[in-house]
């Protein structure tokens, strides 16, 4: 029967219908009848091309993206920029074009901001896209074509070879020695072995070994597939579909900076109709008691505040990156500082990403191997002591060592000033563990040369290499590495520890090789044979017969700077989640060496989890601390149960499966060197080192950006807010103003901006990683903080208020007594500043000879703000623009006098709400 009979009288099911099948359980024959194909001569061209034209092609379905315009208008619906925008109008109205081209360049800042940020992470599904773009070998009316990955349709012939990327999602119809790395799809750490073979319906998407995936990776063996999903209905199509679903939430700061926002323009409003009120009561004419009412609404808006809020996001920044963590998205600094779980990746982010021999059993005796990765730095030992070649024994070490090493179709190469594999990352682990005692394949190679392979194959489980031995005796050996199974029922001897072959004892070897599971080691077995000499080998050569010469067990082993980082951590309050697409046994053992979980209980699989509803499934992310074999959907969905939960959520991630996870988190955290495009993409963090260290790192400089904002709101409100009430009151009492609007706009735009601003520069204090993460329910006005404004505010009005009175009643010049009473609080400002910074603090220890951080942005902010203030009242030019009249030195210093008080103040709210 030929492709097109098939094709014309069976293929009835619709694109829909083909989704429900559970590809993975159905034989090969089931599954070329379903999709109308044939097993060799594969689809016809004429056929082909019909089902192209039904159902498009292989390629994902791009995300709608809004216009420029729209995204960049949209960044003006913010309550904080309607404020800035009511400010700049209002000034406008006042006829001062200088204060409103400063408003309006402030809330332009703002926008061009959120619009780069917000544009960089519009590339998400066009990345995910280009990620599975390839050329793909198929067979059509039983020819051999090549053909672009778009042009796949169901039921295609593909042939799969090593170096291949997967096109579409195939069920494998034969395989041979096939192994895939699909690492960004499962997180699966090592390439995964392919079969054949039926499968249950539940087995979990990582462990679907007779099935590949598009974007997927061939690192070896050849196989032959039938395509059977394409498009938007691949794996990877379904994790494109999750981003867009994915929630892009709003951090803490923007949220309480929204809530904070709208209840002050209700405030603003509130007052300020309340003051037209009383004006118009108090028989005052309009026209005075609308001026009254603007300034009041000028001196209650914070313009500072955009200003102090994207510089300190912005000092964060560049802090972040010099310790390898780039930020993507300004708010996201302040987000980890919030931080309350961080969900990590296990793969190369807990863990090197090398894999490394630790363990071995040979001649009855165990070895622990030192040093990590691929670098020869580390040593064989036993007991503690390094092993001594030279003496009698280890002639079952050595010989499993050489095994390793020659068995092996993989090398280790020195370059850009690292040592880099070419090959498979198991082989790579045996190739190190033998160059640490000298052993090297160049020396080995030219000793015992191949002369024949018989290549890994799944069916099988073991490679076998056949070398000379002996040229002169006609003697040569071959050396054997695989699953211990395949390996023990070969073996019928074993090399004791005094190097003598005796009895193998198959059961001492299990409990071996079940002690080092127990620790999460992958366990290969090694066995050799010697044989008359010959030039090739086959199957039956070593079927029985063989020495087995011991145990090596590999693992990828946790970073050291990523334990301590996980225990700086847990210190500060923050709980560490490993979840992974890996084995549930290996990430448990790397999660017990880290610190992350201690009893099995913590520790949950995909397949566990499919089974609970969604009370024990919320439970169980609430609980756990290891997640392993988890599909993309459960990493998406474990994200979301904690957020649910008022968790503030990090999640870390390098592959496609991540990337809907990264996005819906409070903080997507991508690997800049071993990430995929789309998860970078998705990601408001890069990190640039991949090292889990970056990340602590990173929440230790967002906690410090947050102690920054809370001083900034703490130092900026209480100069609008005493501002206010000094209008409010002056209205309530009609009296003249005692300050004018666009003196207060000189004040909130230059003296308050220019000792604010210094303020984001402010080091982060010693004990940040020590204390608790902020609850992230806390509002951003706390109660304390409301305290210590209100007490700072009072004080700012009796300095406005007092002194303006005081000048006016014995001078009765307007002009005098507002410059003064400006001068007070400004000099008010100034010694606040010095009470709640750590430039005084830090100046008196340095000076003691202790090394400390100084920030000097205070003093300069102060010296600015004091040549400001200085033109301010004595520039004739100024004196005109602002209605000012110059001082007298005696005068100058009185107006200082009235601002020193605060500092006694300062130091008691600090003893009741600390803010360094």
């Amino acid at each position: 029967m030929t492709a097109d009979t098939i094709a014309t009288n069976t293929f009835a099911q619709t694109t829909e219908d083909l989704l429900n099948y559970e590809w993975h359980t159905l034989g090969e024959q089931k599954v070329v009848q379903t999709l109308a194909s044939h097993p060799e001569a594969g689809l016809s061209h004429e056929e082909a091309t019909t089902r192209h034209q039904q159902m498009g092609a292989n390629q994902l379905t791009a995300k709608n993206g809004k216009s420029p315009w729209l995204r960049f208008l949209e960044q003006f619906n913010q309550p904080l920029l309607y404020i800035l925008l009511t400010a700049g109008l209002v000034t406008l109205l006042l006829k001062d074009w200088i204060d409103a081209g400063v408003i309006f360049g402030v809330t332009l800042i703002n926008v061009i901001i959120g619009y780069i940020q917000e544009s960089k992470a519009e590339g998400a599904i066009a990345a995910l896209s280009k990620a599975v773009t390839t050329e793909a070998t198929v067979i059509r009316n039983s020819q051999k074509t090549r053909l672009a990955s778009t042009e796949l349709v169901l039921g295609d012939l593909v042939l799969l070879a090593s170096g291949d990327k997967v096109p579409a999602d195939l069920r494998l119809l034969t395989v041979r020695g096939l192994q895939v790395d699909e690492s960004a799809l499962t997180g699966e750490s090592v390439p995964v072995e392919k079969v054949t073979q039926l499968l249950d319906v539940e087995t979990p998407l990582a462990e679907r070994s007779n099935m590949v995936y598009a974007g997927s990776f061939v690192t070896f063996g050849q196989a032959e597939g039938i395509v059977v999903a394409i498009a938007d209905a691949t794996e990877t199509g379904r994790i494109s579909q999750l981003i867009e679903s994915s929630t892009n939430l709003k951090t803490p700061l923007t949220r309480n900076i929204d809530k904070f926002s709208k209840s002050l323009l209700y405030v603003i409003l509130g007052l300020a109709a309340l003051t037209f009120a009383v004006g118009l009561g108090q028989g005052e004419s309009w026209i005075d008691v609308f001026k009254a009412s603007v300034a009041l609404v000028v001196s209650a808006i914070p313009e500072g505040l955009p200003a102090i809020v994207t510089v300190t996001l912005a000092i964060g920044v560049s802090r972040m990156a010099r310790r390898k963590a780039i930020i993507r998205k300004l708010p996201a600094v302040e987000t980890l500082g919030s931080t309350t779980v961080i969900c990590s990746d296990k793969t190369g982010t807990l863990t090197e990403n090398q894999m490394t021999v630790q363990k071995i059993y040979a001649g009855g005796q165990h070895y622990t191997v030192s040093g990590i990765g691929y670098a020869p730095d580390g040593e064989i030992l036993m007991n503690g002591q390094p092993v001594d070649f030279n003496a009698d024994g280890h002639i079952a070490l050595w010989e499993s060592l050489e095994a390793g090493l020659l068995c092996n179709d993989s090398h280790i190469e020195w370059g850009d000033g690292q040592w880099d594999l070419v090959g498979t990352p198991t082989e790579g682990a045996l190739i190190t563990a033998a160059n640490k005692v000298g052993l090297t394949q160049a020396n080995l190679e030219q000793e015992l040369p191949r002369i024949d392979t018989i290549p890994f194959e799944s069916q099988f489980q073991y490679m076998a290499t056949l070398h000379e031995l002996d040229a002169k005796r006609s003697l040569n050996v071959i050396y054997l590495k695989g699953s211990v199974e395949a390996i023990l029922q070969r073996c019928d001897r074993m090399f004791d520890a005094q190097g003598k072959l005796a009895r193998l004892n198959p059961a001492t070897v299990e409990q071996e090789v079940a002690g080092m599971a127990n620790q999460g080691l992958r366990v290969l077995a090694f066995a050799s044979k010697e044989v008359a000499s010959k030039r090739s080998l086959d199957r039956n050569d070593i079927d029985r017969g063989l020495v087995f010469l011991g145990l090596q067990g590999i693992i990828d082993p946790p970073r050291e700077e990523a334990i301590a980082a996980v225990k700086a951590c847990q210190s500060a309050g923050i709980q560490v989640k490993m979840i992974t697409g890996d084995h549930a046994l290996t990430a448990a053992a790397i999660a017990r060496q880290m610190g992350i979980c201690s009893t099995e209980a913590q520790v949950f699989t995909g397949q566990q989890l499919t089974q609970m509803d969604e009370k024990e499934f919320t439970q169980a992310a609430e609980e756990g601390m290891v997640f392993a074999r988890v599909a993309p959907e459960q990493k998406l969905h474990l994200v979301k149960a904690l957020q649910s939960q008022g968790e503030i959520v990090a999640m870390t991630g390098d592959g496609v499966n991540d990337a809907p996870a990264l996005k819906q988190a409070d903080i997507g955290v991508a690997m800049g060197i071993a990430g995929a495009e789309v998860a970078k993409e998705s990601a408001d963090m890069l990190l640039t080192d991949d090292n889990f260290a970056s990340i602590e790192a990173a929440v230790e400089e967002g906690r410090g950006v947050y102690r920054n904002l809370r001083k900034a709101i703490a130092f900026l409100l209480p100069i609008n807010v005493g501002e206010s009430m000094t209008i409010l009151i002056a209205i309530l009492l009609a009296t003249v103003l005692p300050i004018l609007p666009i003196q207060i706009l000189w004040l909130n735009m230059v003296s308050s901006v220019g000792l604010i601003v210094p303020l984001a520069f402010e080091p982060k204090s010693g004990q940040v990683m020590e204390q608790p993460p902020r609850n992230p329910r806390e509002k951003l006005l706390s109660g304390s903080l409301l305290k210590r404004i209100l007490a700072i505010s009072v004080f700012n009005w009796v300095v406005i208020f007092g002194v303006f009175q005081w000048i006016l009643q014995t001078t009765g010049n307007e002009a005098l007594a507002r410059t003064m009473a400006i001068n007070g609080l400004v000099a008010a400002e100034v010694f606040y500043l010095l009470s709640i910074t750590q430039f005084l603090p830090s100046l008196v220890v340095r000076i003691q000879g202790k090394r400390t951080p100084v920030a000097y942005a205070p003093a300069i902010g102060i010296v600015a703000v004091v040549i400001l203030q200085c033109l301010f009242s004595q520039w004739s030019i100024m004196n005109q623009v602002f209605d000012t009249t110059p001082l007298t030195f005696i005068q100058a210093l009185i107006c200082m006098g009235v601002g020193l008080p605060v500092v006694f103040i300062a130091l008691i709210l600090q003893r009741f709400d600390p803010l360094n």
